[in-house]
């Protein structure tokens, strides 16, 4: 009996983490966008938000410097963190800041949504998987919906509208090339001292970039683009990521990865009460669209049951 009230107890507590991180992860956007009603650059916005959140990695990975670890990092483990740190924490990033400079909340976050159609894509190109007809269906109905979306915002906004939609694209590319590459690294290292690490790199890579890029009274910006940065690094980067952590060790990835789909209904209408950005019924139509096609790669097929 208290086995069972322990494990209905830890499955809600999984949901209920996987729930927070999607909706933490979800109200960047809005943020980011709040950010630049103050004229505030990407770069500098993004140095912003590693800097508030770098501390925090860089105590995690202190903490784990100092314990004796079952499985201790490799050469080769040092190099797959720089890289995959890299491609999924900094370019990613940069590219999805860029881009919504020029494109709405619901929209990019719709885009990044693709991301697990773009990893069957490279891993067919990659890896030479197998490609069937429920990915062909995947793509057809994620794709389909961005296309109703993206066709329903050259209406609201066309200048820049490609642009702004192609680098969060390159930032679903980069983070998609980050998934492939990740997986074999996390298990060998743990996930949080993995995240923690590649946090680091892409922290010590954004803030490189601002130091050659910009003067240093660039970071001297307003209150509210300060209390915005420190409110993405809380809740739409640091509590997030372990809480995503969390709810996979609780619940598994696969039931992680269907709640995640509430983030881009998440973002779509907190762009509609927050930034006052227009929620048609084309946009609600792509929505369900590319969620159908993403949800669809996610869901097992319940295998048949033998009869004796």
């Amino acid at each position: 009996m208290a086995i069972t009230i322990l494990s209905n107890r830890n499955t809600l507590l999984g949901f209920a983490m996987a729930v927070l991180a999607a909706i933490g992860f979800s109200a960047k956007a809005i943020l980011v966008k709040l950010a630049y009603y103050d004229q505030v650059d990407a770069v500098t916005l993004l140095a912003l938000r590693m800097l508030f959140s770098a501390p925090v990695f860089l105590l995690v990975a202190l903490s784990h410097a100092r314990q004796k670890q079952p499985s201790p990092m490799l050469g080769k483990d040092y190099l797959a963190v720089f890289i995959l740190g890299i491609l999924g924490y900094y370019l990613s990033s940069l590219f999805d800041f860029i881009g919504l400079q020029y494109i709405s909340a619901g929209l990019e976050r719709l885009i990044l949504f693709l991301y697990p159609t773009m990893v069957v894509l490279l891993s067919v190109f990659l890896l030479g998987k197998v490609f069937g007809r429920k990915e062909v269906m995947a793509l057809l109905l994620s794709y389909g919906g961005i296309g109703l979306v993206f066709f329903d915002e050259l209406h609201i906004q066309s200048e820049n509208l490609l642009y702004g939609a192609g680098f969060v694209f390159a930032s679903t590319l980069t983070y998609s090339l980050y998934l492939i590459g990740a997986g074999e690294t996390i298990n060998r290292i743990g996930a949080t001292r993995f995240t923690a690490y590649a946090m680091l790199v892409a922290s010590t890579a954004t803030v490189l970039q601002f130091v050659c890029t910009h003067p240093p009274q660039a970071l001297l910006v307003t209150m509210r683009v300060y209390q915005l940065s420190a409110l993405m690094a809380i809740f739409s980067t640091v509590l997030p990521v372990f809480m995503l952590s969390w709810a996979i060790r609780l619940i598994g990835s696969a039931h992680t990865s269907m709640i995640g789909s509430i983030g881009p209904v998440a973002t779509l209408f907190m762009a509609t009460e927050v930034l006052g950005e227009e929620l048609s019924l084309m946009q609600i139509g792509g929505a369900a669209l590319v969620m159908s096609g993403v949800l669809s790669l996610t869901l097992k097929r319940p295998k048949a049951k033998s009869v004796a």
